[in-house]
């Protein structure tokens, strides 16, 4: 079994392959409900606490392409006009 350490050693090896900063353009169609679950899925991977190492980003991650993760996440919510719902789901689960 990969120990932590292992892991962001792979995730550091494969970001570092020529290329991988190249943007790509992905044209696909996908569900205004899987928007919503691939929106929450993203958020909670970056906003995982350290103490919750299997959903955590690895650590060395620069903070630039975390950055375009949140900015990807948003995009998305927002080409399916879910971004005011996704809002008030969030208000539900954090109580504000």
């Amino acid at each position: 079994m990969l120990t932590t350490n292992d892991v962001a050693k792979v995730y550091d090896t494969i970001l570092s392959i020529p290329g991988m900063n190249e943007t790509v353009k992905i044209d696909m169609k996908i569900s205004r409900k899987n928007v919503l679950l691939l929106n929450s899925v993203i958020k909670r991977g970056l906003n995982a606490k350290d103490d919750d190492k299997s959903l955590n980003m690895p650590g060395n991650v620069p903070s630039e392409n975390l950055e375009e993760l949140r900015s990807f996440a948003d995009e998305c919510l927002s080409k399916a006009g879910l971004t005011e719902l996704s809002e008030k789901l969030n208000s539900l689960h954090t109580g504000k």
